[in-house]
């Protein structure tokens, strides 16, 4: 029929008929390649110049009953805001007796820290300088699994190093320095090495989505990074308050299995919960009346099924609120009245 068609007109070109298409020719693997390479390029160079290397003079104690000595530290970061405030990780900053900011132009600053956060490794430090080209920052609640990823940070102080690769898997759960377990956490194979820490991981885009904060040695290709998303709302309070205010209980517990009889007679929504080691005097929770060897399971309206379950639900909104902890006692179902406190304040 194709022929008869064609026959029909011979003036009439394949491209007369738009249902009709030749087959594309493959594309080569050099083409590929070029593609992904330009990719990576436009990438590195939107966020490079955004970039800084810092180094920072810490005191750590020197032993049991040796005088702190001062040690000297590098990490990475990038500008956010075009007046100078920088985005980092707090453990490379933390206890800094002295932060001193390298530009990708090889200017340097003083910085100043303004606060940090270290339960989820984020912190804010401002320069002054002129002509700071700031990071475009991305939406890390659109990244898939398999999407293209850069990072760009200051692996042992080898500025502007620029690596690749996808994101790996979203939603990992990673314990900050501080021991509180950081959600969210985006897991890459784009190669980080010390020095990393606090530096951007952006899309194809060159949009920062994340801020490198760990790998796990000696494995390979195993990297983390918090959330833009989450970076863009704890800078904000740590901009406004120099910290993040979280509930404080005064209890001390682990994460125990509840037997499964016990789940079964109190009708229990999980089969874990916290068990309470220490309560420390005079707080919420000794006020409260809970006592050691209870079994934490609740928090208002949310089953508690691990301590991590009860740092989440002790948000700054709960600070001074009237709560219910629902806990087990013996094989009694209580609920207690508790009043959380700013975590780090006075009685």
């Amino acid at each position: 029929m194709l022929e008869s068609i064609l026959n029909t007109d011979s003036s009439r070109q394949l491209g007369d008929f738009p249902y009709l298409k030749r087959p594309e020719a493959p594309v080569s693997d050099e083409e590929l390649l070029d593609a992904y390479s330009r990719t990576v390029m436009r990438a590195s160079e939107r966020i490079s110049p955004s970039v800084v290397f810092l180094e920072v003079r810490q005191l750590v104690p020197a032993g049991r009953q040796g005088q702190p000595v001062e040690r000297g530290g590098t990490g990475s970061g990038f500008i956010f805001t075009p007046d100078g405030l920088i985005l980092t990780n707090s453990h490379v900053v933390h206890g800094a007796r002295s932060i001193e900011v390298i530009l990708a132009d090889g200017q340097r600053a003083v910085a100043d820290l303004i606060g940090e956060d270290p339960d989820l490794d984020l912190a804010v430090v401002r320069i002054s300088a002129g002509d700071l080209k700031a990071a475009v920052l991305g939406d890390s609640d659109r990244l898939r699994p398999g999407q293209v990823v850069v990072a760009v940070g200051n692996p042992y102080g080898f500025q502007c190093t620029v690596t690749a690769g996808v994101v790996s898997a979203l939603g990992r759960s990673l314990r900050s320095n501080s021991g509180r377990l950081m959600d969210n956490i985006i897991q890459t194979d784009a190669a980080l090495n010390p020095g990393n820490s606090g530096g951007p991981l952006v899309n194809s885009r060159g949009e920062v989505v994340g801020v490198n904060t760990a790998v796990i040695r000696p494995a390979q290709g195993l990297c983390f990074a918090i959330p833009i998303n989450t970076a863009k709302y704890v800078a904000g309070y740590l901009i406004r308050d120099g910290r993040i205010r979280r509930g404080y209980l005064g209890l001390g517990g682990q994460t125990v299995p509840l037997h499964r009889r016990l789940v079964r007679y109190l009708q229990l929504e999980a089969e874990s919960g916290v068990l309470v080691i220490t309560v420390e005097p005079q707080s919420p929770a000794d006020r409260a009346g809970l006592r050691e060897r209870d079994l934490v399971v609740g928090f208002n309206d949310r089953a508690v099924e691990s301590v991590d379950d009860l740092h989440r639900v002790l948000t700054e909104s709960r600070i001074g609120a009237p709560s219910r902890l629902r806990i087990v006692r013996r094989t009694e179902l209580l609920d207690l009245e508790v009043v959380p406190r700013e975590s780090g304040a006075m009685n």
